[in-house]
C-alpha cells in the first residue's frame, strides 16, 4: 500500500505539535452532554450527596445515563450540588430520564430520603456539545485536583471568533502554564446561549495556583497580541462577561 507522503508528513507534524503542546486530538464527540445544577434547600446538601453517592448515580447508569463528573463549589452558601451527565442522543436522554423517574427503586430512595423535608429547591438543566478543540479529559491531573468551570459571553456575532481562539491558541497556552484543560462545551438550545456561549472546565492545584496561572497567560505578550488580532476581527472585546467557579470533585465523582 502506498502511503501519500504530503500527508503523512502533515498528520504527522500536527499530532506532534498537540503532544509537545500537552494536547491530544481528540475524537468525534456527538454525545448530549448536560449539566444539571441542583440548589438545596437550607441544610439538605449534605442529604442531596448521600442520596447521589448511595443510590442516584447506580440508578443513572442503570436507565443508559453515562455519569461523568459531580461538584461543589468552594464558595457554596446556597449549598448547590454541580454535576454533568451525557447521553448517546437527546432522544435517549428523554427515554432514560423517563425509565429513571419510573424507577420504583428510584420512587422509595426519593421518598425516604425526604422524610424530614424536601432536599432541592431548584434545578437547572442546560444541554451542550463538546466543541471540536475539546480533550473530554475527566480523568484525574497530578497536582490538579481543584476544577474551574468558566462561562464566557459573546458579543453579537463572536463565539466563533472565541472558538477559533481557543483551538489555535488559548487552549495550548493554558497547558503552558500548568492549566490542564479538561473539557469545553457550547449549548444546543438558542434560550441557553447556542450562539453567544462556552462553559468549559480546567483544573489547577490551588485557588492561588489558578491565580498566578492566569497572571502568567494574561501577561504573555504572545496571548496579548492574539487578543488583539481576534478583537479586530470581532470588531472589538469577544465577550460581554465572564463567569468563574473554582470547585471540588465530590467523593464520588467520576471526574477528579
Amino acid at each position: 500500500m502506498k502511503i501519500n507522503i504530503t500527508t503523512f508528513v502533515l498528520v504527522s507534524a500536527l499530532f506532534f505539535t498537540n503532544f509537545l503542546q500537552g494536547q491530544t486530538v481528540p475524537p468525534t464527540d456527538s454525545r448530549c452532554y448536560e449539566l444539571r445544577i441542583y440548589h438545596c434547600n437550607p441544610g439538605k446538601l449534605n442529604d442531596l450527596n448521600r442520596r447521589f453517592r448511595d443510590h442516584t448515580t447506580k440508578l443513572f447508569e442503570k436507565h443508559g445515563m453515562t455519569n461523568i463528573g459531580y461538584w461543589t463549589p468552594i464558595d457554596n452558601p446556597d449549598e448547590k450540588l454541580y454535576y454533568v451527565l451525557s447521553y448517546p442522543d437527546r432522544a435517549a436522554r428523554e427515554a432514560s430520564w423517563a425509565a429513571f423517574m419510573a424507577d420504583t427503586t428510584w420512587q422509595r430512595v426519593s421518598k425516604a430520603s425526604e422524610v424530614n423535608g424536601k432536599i432541592i429547591e431548584k434545578i437547572e438543566s442546560i444541554f451542550l456539545k463538546t466543541t471540536d478543540f475539546s480533550p473530554n479529559n475527566y480523568a484525574a491531573s497530578l497536582n490538579s485536583g481543584l476544577w474551574e468551570m468558566r462561562i464566557y459571553h459573546c458579543t453579537p456575532n463572536n463565539l466563533g471568533h472565541l472558538l477559533e481562539r481557543f483551538r489555535s491558541f488559548t487552549i495550548h497556552r493554558f497547558a503552558r502554564y500548568g492549566m490542564v484543560n479538561k473539557a469545553y462545551w457550547t449549548p444546543t438550545e438558542a434560550d441557553q446561549g447556542a450562539d453567544n456561549t462556552l462553559y468549559y472546565f480546567l483544573t489547577h492545584p490551588s485557588p492561588a495556583g489558578a491565580k498566578a496561572a492566569f497572571d502568567l497567560f494574561r501577561n504573555d505578550p504572545e496571548w496579548v497580541a492574539t487578543r488583539k488580532a481576534s478583537e479586530v476581527k470581532g470588531g472589538g472585546s469577544l465577550t460581554t462577561s465572564i463567569e468563574s467557579i473554582y470547585m471540588w470533585p465530590t467523593d464520588y465523582s467520576p471526574a477528579r
